[in-house]
This record gives C-alpha cells, sequence and structure tokens, in this order.
C-alpha cells in the first residue's frame, strides 16, 4: 500500500486521499501503519472509508467527496475485486484519480494497478510444491512475500481525469493501456 501511494503521488499530487477499506477483511495493522507513515512523509492526510458490501460503495465514494478526498487507494479484497467494474466506474463518476491492487481493475478502466505478478508467484508454488513431493515438510518450508511487481497504467483514464502521467513512470510501467 505504502508503494501504490507513492506511485499514485506521481500521477496525481493530491493532499488528501481515501484507502477504500472493507472492515470484514481489514489490512494487517502493520500495512496500517506503514501507510499511514508515508502518507506523514510525501504530506497527505489520509481518510479511511469503510464499504461491506455492494451496496455500500455508492454511499462510501460519496463520503470521499463529502471529505475533499482527490485521490483514492484501493485495497486488496475479495468484495472489491468481484465489484471491480462498479468501482472502476464510481472512481470515475466522481473523478478521483485511484490506484488498485490488482492489474484487473485497470484492464476495466481504473487508472493504475501495482500488484504482485501472479505468474512469478505460480512459478514459486511450483518450486514449493516439487520440494514436498520430494520429501520437504511443508511446515519446514519458509513463507515468501511476493517478489515481482506488475506497475499497469491506464492512460485513456489519465485523459479522462485530465492527469499527465510523468514519462519517468511511463517508462517504469510494465504495461501502458492505451
Amino acid at each position: 500500500m505504502p508503494k501504490r501511494l507513492q506511485l499514485l503521488r506521481e500521477v496525481a499530487p493530491a493532499k488528501r486521499a481515501a484507502v477504500l477499506t472493507n472492515r470484514t477483511a481489514p489490512e494487517p495493522p502493520i500495512v496500517q501503519e506503514r501507510l499511514t507513515g508515508a502518507a506523514r512523509s510525501l504530506g497527505i492526510d489520509l481518510v479511511w472509508v469503510d464499504a461491506q458490501n455492494p451496496g455500500d460503495l455508492p454511499g462510501a465514494f460519496a463520503k470521499m467527496s463529502q471529505a475533499g478526498v482527490e485521490a483514492v487507494l484501493v485495497g486488496a479484497d475479495a468484495m472489491f475485486f468481484s465489484q471491480r467494474a462498479r468501482i472502476v466506474e464510481l472512481a470515475a463518476r466522481h473523478r478521483l484519480p485511484a490506484v488498485y491492487a490488482e492489474r484487473e481493475f485497470a484492464d476495466a478502466g481504473g487508472l493504475m494497478a501495482y500488484a504482485p505478478n501472479l505468474r512469478a508467484n505460480f512459478h514459486r508454488a511450483a518450486a514449493y510444491v516439487d520440494k514436498i513431493l520430494k520429501g520437504a515438510k511443508a511446515g519446514d518450508l519458509p513463507v515468501e512475500q511476493p517478489t515481482k511487481f506488475d506497475l499497469v497504467i491506464n492512460l485513456k483514464t489519465a485523459k479522462a481525469l485530465a492527469l499527465t502521467v510523468p514519462q519517468s513512470l511511463l517508462l517504469r510501467a510494465d504495461e501502458v493501456i492505451q
């Protein structure tokens, strides 16, 4: 989440950003602490907005607008993923630049996604299966965090929001949707 906030700041220099979360599956406290610290260092005031079911989404975006939010971070959540088209549409309607935790949001018209590369994760999973089949105990294997992340930028959405994506960011992108 802190890296997503930094990337969003490069495109949309917001002073106030919302974090769309689901209280039924909240971000771990360490993620919240790191995100709050990153926001403080970037001079961004965070507003935490909860949506627990699809019916909460319009009200959540209305709350963001009322709070003077200029950008939004959408956390990784199964409900958000299933409602990605609606979330992207609500962000567009409220003219909020948004960064997402899954690349499918950018494919659906979202501005930007910074997400673990699933293909790389599947390759790592295969290596674990191989070790287990060769006799290793699953409980003895270390837990690994994703090491490869993809940055996807949707230039159509940037244009619709009248945003200029810096060339330096476009060069770092793994995919640019025209």
